[in-house]
């Protein structure tokens, strides 16, 4: 697994803090603000949640519950650029799991993890509705199809020139 270090910046804090002071005391507040501090942080690290937990005096449990919970919530950075691969069943029946593997191995990371340099981040997906093209990969909203995992590193090069 991937060690990203949280680097949070004042700015940031001070939203944050701003988020939280304008929801404290009221109920369901726990939501609004995680919302808020992932728009704010791009994700939602243990620090952040720890913040939350102590601003909004609930346990840290609760937080991690919540954010661990919901799917719209990420524990982990995204980087620069989001592949993600289909593992809907017309995708992973024409091999979207060897896709998978070699987008892992070119990248040195696995799904769910962002590269230490923040550059490339891989999810996972279901069904992106381009089943006539299986297996597809999708790098920053573009789709790539019929794609094979030799197809891999020369499509992901063209992202690490940046």
């Amino acid at each position: 697994m991937s060690e990203i270090t949280f680097e949070g910046t004042p700015e940031q804090a001070a939203a944050l803090k701003s988020c939280i002071d304008k929801h404290r005391g009221k109920a369901g507040a726990l939501m609004p603000v995680l919302h808020e501090a992932q728009n704010i942080y791009g994700y939602l690290p243990i620090e952040v949640q720890t913040v939350i937990a102590e601003g909004l005096n609930v346990s840290l449990a609760e937080v991690f519950g919540v954010a661990t919970f919901y799917s719209q919530f990420s524990l982990s950075p995204k980087g620069k650029h989001n592949v993600s691969i289909c593992l809907g069943t017309a995708c992973y029946v024409k091999g979207s799991d060897k896709l998978l593997e070699a987008v892992e191995s070119k990248l040195g990371i696995r799904c769910g993890e962002c590269t230490p340099d923040r550059k490339f981040s891989i999810e996972s997906c279901r069904c992106v509705g381009a089943c006539g093209l299986a297996p597809v990969m999708i790098v920053d909203g573009e789709v790539y199809g019929k794609l094979t995992a030799k197809d891999v590193p020369g499509i992901l090069e063209k992202y690490m020139k940046d």
